[in-house]
């Protein structure tokens, strides 16, 4: 990222409080490290098994299970697996993260290491990490409510915090959105990194965002809510921004814990 940008300042303010409270902080600058963002078969070293029909999943479940994996992938592997919080810090592009970070997820989370069928969601292998987004945005903050023009954000962060974060089994910690800081006064973008750094005192402390369990579903068969999930977490609201069960989203579910 631009040393002289916002993104890079939250970065700075997390290394800086975290590093206070005695923590060992590892920083992946994807665009200083030349980070590659495609998937493709040079992610693993030696022979794929099959070159014909190249399967990006399953070649490289065998090259971890055989410890063939690229060097840059094991790497940030090896951060992950010592991690104890995962702050991922960017600037959202066109309603999700820029391709470097998407590659990184693409790359990084292989199944096997980062999931399995058996171990997804609530019973996923990262589920005693606990990770956060942390982004800039463009729009002012009423753009992205339940009546502004680019819709709630709530709906848009469901694929990137469930799909890829809750999915891996993270316990996902609300987002950290700096509202068009382009657009703000310097005052203004002072006050948002002074909010930051006052988070970040207690960040590891937080409760994390609410997912329905996985024991709440049928997932011998049909991956549907069971009868007695829908009894304990279906009431006014839906359980959660993406399963609703037709019924009104929970406010904020996706950015506030508790709700």
């Amino acid at each position: 990222m631009s040393a002289g940008s916002f993104s890079a300042a939250a970065k700075e303010a997390a290394v800086e409080v975290l590093k206070s409270k005695e923590c060992s902080v590892k920083v992946s600058d994807l665009y200083a490290m030349k980070f590659k963002a495609t998937a493709t078969a040079e992610d693993i070293t030696g022979e794929v098994k099959n070159s014909e029909h190249f399967r990006y999943a399953e070649e490289t479940k065998l090259a971890w299970d055989e410890g063939r994996l690229s060097a840059d992938i094991t790497e940030e592997q090896h951060k992950l697996q010592e991690a104890d919080l995962v702050i991922f810090q960017f600037p959202m592009y066109w309603f999700t993260v820029p391709a470097i970070l998407k590659g990184w997820f693409d790359r990084v989370l292989t199944l096997g290491f980062a999931y399995t069928k058996e171990k997804r969601y609530s019973n996923g292998i990262f589920k005693k990490t606990k990770a956060l987004l942390s982004f800039t945005t463009g729009s002012q903050e009423t753009m992205f409510s339940p009546t502004g023009i680019n819709g709630d954000m709530n709906v848009t962060l469901w694929p990137l915090q469930n799909g890829i974060l809750h999915y891996c089994g993270f316990s996902v910690l609300a987002p950290q959105i700096f509202w068009a800081p382009a657009d703000a006064a310097p005052e203004g973008r002072s006050a948002m990194l002074a909010a930051w750094n006052t988070r970040l005192q207690g960040l590891l402390d937080e409760k994390p965002l609410f997912y329905a369990p996985m024991d709440y579903f049928d997932c011998e068969k049909s991956f549907q809510l069971k009868p007695e999930g829908v009894e304990k977490c279906v009431k006014e609201f839906g359980p959660t921004a993406g399963t609703h069960c037709g019924k009104p989203l929970p406010p904020n579910n996706q950015m506030k814990a508790g709700v």
